[in-house]
């Protein structure tokens, strides 16, 4: 049985190929958090290894239970380049992904900002957080500076960016936005809506790993 650091969740499949996803957790919810874990899941029943981990003031929310603001971006982009770096050491992969959910794909997005080892090929953002809260200026320049392909998958009712908005901002034509069905934030739909949670989630994690596939 291989041993990981405690601050890692490792899915990986008996057969895994090569490719790895380093997988950011949002503001709110940790690593082991049900839409992340769901999705690590079905993305490593295709052969890809996803690494999950916690930033640290997340780190401190496990150790004491008291709930933490996120740190500043400079803070949480230092942690996920060590984390990058440590995921290369351990797992020597032949091309990684940076994958989060909302603020985990802005920082990924921030990260990719700068050069970055060869073996990175992309950043895949879920449900990315346009829009600060209480503010109609959308967050484009961490899109427009990333020098790697992106793919950001938006629920079309996002209360942080939803179909009508992306459609009137200027995004970089290099991005490729997937809009899902009747999602929210997290991709969950209405009630009256004709898809469930579980299949935007199989749409979002067949995108994603299509979008892999197509850098590879």
């Amino acid at each position: 049985m291989s041993c990981y650091p405690d601050n890692w969740r490792v899915d990986k499949s008996p057969t895994a190929a090569n490719t790895l996803v380093l997988f950011a957790h949002g503001a709110g919810a940790d690593m082991d958090h049900a839409f992340m874990a769901a999705v690590a899941a079905g993305m490593a029943s295709a052969d890809v290894t996803v690494v999950r981990f916690n930033f640290p003031y997340m780190q401190k929310r496990q150790l004491d239970g008291k709930r933490r603001p996120p740190d500043r971006a400079p803070a949480l982009i230092a942690d996920f380049k060590q984390q990058l770096q440590q995921v290369i050491a351990r797992f020597q992969p032949q091309q990684l992904f940076l994958m989060g959910k909302s603020m985990g794909g802005r920082m990924a997005l921030m990260l990719a900002t700068d050069p970055l080892p060869e073996v990175v090929r992309g950043v895949i953002c879920l449900g990315y957080p346009f829009l600060p809260r209480g503010k109609n200026e959308p967050r484009l320049q961490p899109l427009v500076d990333c020098s790697l392909p992106v793919a950001i998958f938006q629920g079309e009712r996002d209360s942080f960016g939803n179909r009508q908005q992306l459609q009137q901002w200027p995004l970089p034509p290099g991005v490729q936005v997937h809009i899902v069905c009747d999602g929210d934030h997290s991709f969950k739909p209405r009630k009256s809506a004709r898809v469930s949670l579980d299949d935007n989630l199989s749409s979002v994690i067949d995108g994603s790993l299509s979008f892999i596939r197509s850098w590879i």
